[in-house]
């Protein structure tokens, strides 16, 4: 479902390899975690899948059509939730969800029927008249998530979807990605939270200074360690 073939970014003229000729090959079903400390290229990566910046060199493809050359049928099968949403805050939350499943081309029955299932789920329901400025980071977040679920996307990706979450949602999100998957759908996240990582993902990558240092399931990744480790001591002893 996402092929990164090579992928290189670099900054300040090549100065600094924000990323370094990395490989990834990802399967439709999977809950795949990308992580890596801070600086170490997580969301340079992102961008570069979900287009908004443009690699040095390599390619990257999504579901066989490449992120660049054909970059609108790319995005409509994606859906992007970033670590920090810009979203505008003049409009009201309902019009920005419109406003995305407009951008989808999705039908107005089948928008109404997703948008009040995500709103329930997330407890926003009554909140979606107000304006957005006045939501709190977490309802924000929830606003995003929902927003981007409307969608119904082949590749769901997402860079610390955790973060101002309450326990509930964050359990309803987690439950919605492996639901997604069994229905052969992608999700790729980047997340600091190593236990969420451990316990629902199918594969793992590790990225440190801009390349892959270890990738596979958790017991591939325990196998190279002498203990029968933790996700997070063996993150620690990869990256230190």
């Amino acid at each position: 479902m996402l092929k990164i073939a090579n992928v290189t970014k670099s900054y300040n003229k090549g100065e600094i390899k924000a990323v370094n000729n990395i490989n990834l090959d990802i399967k439709p079903g999977e809950i795949f975690g990308f992580l890596g400390p801070n600086g170490a290229g997580k969301t340079t990566t992102i961008k570069m899948i979900v287009g908004l910046l443009k690699p040095d060199n390599g390619s990257i493809k999504v579901g066989g059509v490449d992120v660049w050359k054909e970059s609108i049928k790319a995005k409509s099968m994606i859906s992007y939730v970033p670590d920090n949403p810009e979203i505008y805050d003049k409009l009201k939350g309902i019009e920005y969800i419109n406003f995305i499943a407009d951008m989808y081309e999705i039908p107005k029955e089948k928008r109404k029927e997703k948008m009040n299932y995500y709103l329930e789920m997330f407890n926003i329901k009554d909140a979606i008249g107000d304006i957005i400025g006045s939501y709190s980071h977490g309802m924000k977040q929830k606003l995003v998530l929902t927003s981007a679920l409307i969608s119904e996307p082949e590749l769901f990706i997402l860079d610390e979807p955790m973060v101002g979450l309450d326990p509930k949602s964050s359990f309803n999100l987690k439950e919605v990605m492996r639901k997604m998957c069994e229905e052969g759908k992608t999700v790729f996240f980047s997340t600091h939270v190593l236990e969420v990582a451990e316990k629902i993902c199918d594969r793992i990558a590790i990225i440190s200074k801009g390349e892959i240092i270890a990738m596979g399931t958790m017991e591939e990744l325990r196998s190279h360690s002498k203990e029968k480790k933790s996700l997070e001591n063996i993150f620690l002893e990869l990256t230190e």
